[in-house]
């Protein structure tokens, strides 16, 4: 059984029908909604190649062109930094967080290391709204990577700045400029009114940084057993599900 809404293994199925179409492709082993079963197969439960490849009754090179296809097609989908900032309303704010996802084939690789999280892995950025949703996510960068170092590269500092947007973000992006709010450091030895405001703030960005957890609910990100360079395109891919499945109540056969 698969954990996501019927309806979204459809809007897959339609996805790689186009692309099919646009290729000329006469014949597949398996159906368009079958090969969205067996992508998103390996994508919310982390299955391996050879697993989903005995259970579809196809070839492991067979299930990873398969996937590569999908994840491809999902992937072009996924919202830019540009369009995810458009539409914001006046007093609204974002919340811009920084998380690793841990990766097995760079553990002798320093730049992967993070010494805050104590593994290695690949730094991802998200821009998350007030209640969670996830609006965009960055390419992954080494582990290494500090958050606002990040942050800066993938445009999302000078992007909030330019458009005067409200930014909730912890300690690591202070001093990024006026419209970024972090927590005061230390507050337990500040004024009342400094510790209130911290409360404040955790209490207004704490739902923003769930967008991670959202997003590590598909298990292909608990440990990525792919290339670093795989990483970003399986982000991309799994937003653009995670824009049009935001429940996961129903199964799929």
């Amino acid at each position: 059984m698969l954990d996501v809404p019927h309806e979204l293994v459809e809007h897959v199925s339609w996805l790689i029908h186009t692309r099919r179409c646009e290729l000329g492709s006469r014949w597949r082993k398996l159906s368009c909604f079958k090969q969205a079963l067996l992508a998103l197969a390996h994508l919310r439960k982390n299955e391996t190649f050879a697993r989903v490849a005995a259970g579809f009754g196809v070839s492991e090179a067979t299930a990873w062109q398969y996937v590569e296809e999908t994840v491809e097609v999902l992937a072009a989908w996924a919202p830019g930094l540009r369009e995810a900032l458009v539409g914001l309303g006046e007093g609204e704010f974002v919340v811009v967080d920084g998380a690793l996802v841990p990766a097995d084939r760079v553990k002798a690789d320093e730049p992967y290391y993070s010494q805050k999280h104590r593994r290695h892995g690949m730094n991802v950025q998200v821009v998350a709204a007030p209640d969670g949703t996830p609006l965009w996510f960055s390419r992954a960068l080494p582990g290494r990577t500090h958050d606002l170092t990040a942050a800066r590269a993938h445009g999302i500092v000078q992007a909030c700045l330019t458009r005067e947007i409200l930014v909730l973000a912890d300690w690591a992006y202070r001093s990024v400029g006026a419209t970024f709010r972090t927590p005061y450091y230390n507050h337990h030895e500040l004024p009342e009114h400094y510790q209130q405001y911290n409360r404040d703030h955790a209490r207004l960005r704490a739902p923003g940084e769930r967008a991670f957890a959202q997003l590590k609910t598909w298990k292909v990100f608990s440990k990525a057993r792919c290339s670093t360079n795989r990483i970003s395109r399986l982000i991309a891919a799994v937003h653009t599900l995670m824009i049009h499945s935001p429940a996961t109540s129903e199964n799929s056969g």
